[in-house]
């Protein structure tokens, strides 16, 4: 089933350490917490220097939505995030502090229980002179679209229509083709894959 998440409808929480909050986008199972969650992607603002929570466990990955980017410092080794180079993967057990460059920013996280699933993750520029028209086709167990850039993005099928704009996002049901429309804009693809499935694919074509 395929199911669209506006952003509009969903409200912060506190991270799980206290130090900030996160909206969470999607989560499975649905009625999930920090604690047993299987998959879960959410949109997190940074405001300050500080720590991230640690998710023992989990593998993680964080991609750059606005701001200037940050400092990650995983393990003792420093890694920069910016526009040019936007997305970091870690484990959750790893010790993350961040230390931002030049004011707040917001971030995309995917986060997988690693006994239990794993994710990939893609970005994809939807762009031209025209309305660009892409064809994307949801191969995994649980697929994510999240609209990072861009005002408006339509998907169609034979079934369906569905309008989002900039930080919606829609879980699409596994096997679905669809067509998108956008002026302009950049989607953040998340496949999440259960262990003993078939060995995953690219998530669009």
């Amino acid at each position: 089933m395929t199911v669209l998440i506006p952003f509009a409808s969903l409200s912060p929480v506190p991270w799980k350490n206290g130090g900030g909050s996160t909206t969470e986008i999607a989560i499975g199972p649905p009625d999930a917490g920090f604690e047993d969650f299987e998959w879960r992607v959410s949109l997190a603002t940074i405001e300050k220097d500080g720590a991230f929570s640690l998710f023992p466990g989990v593998d993680r990955t964080l991609a750059l939505v606005e701001g200037h980017g940050m400092t990650l410092d995983i393990d003792g080794d420093p890694i920069l995030i910016t526009d040019g180079d936007p997305v970091v993967a870690f484990d959750g057990s790893s010790t993350v502090t961040a230390k931002l460059s030049r004011g707040g920013s917001t971030d995309f996280n995917v986060m997988t229980r690693s006994d239990i699933c794993y994710h990939t993750f893609g970005r994809r520029r939807l762009s031209g002179d025209s309305t660009a028209v892409a064809t994307f086709v949801a191969r995994a167990d649980i697929t994510v679209l999240f609209l990072a850039e861009g005002d408006t993005l339509e998907l169609s099928n034979e079934k369906e229509r569905i309008g989002m704009v900039r930080y919606d996002a829609v879980v699409l049901e596994s096997g679905s083709r669809w067509k998108l429309e956008a002026g302009q804009g950049m989607i953040y693809i998340v496949d999440v894959w259960y262990h003993g499935d078939e060995e995953d694919e690219e998530s669009y074509e």
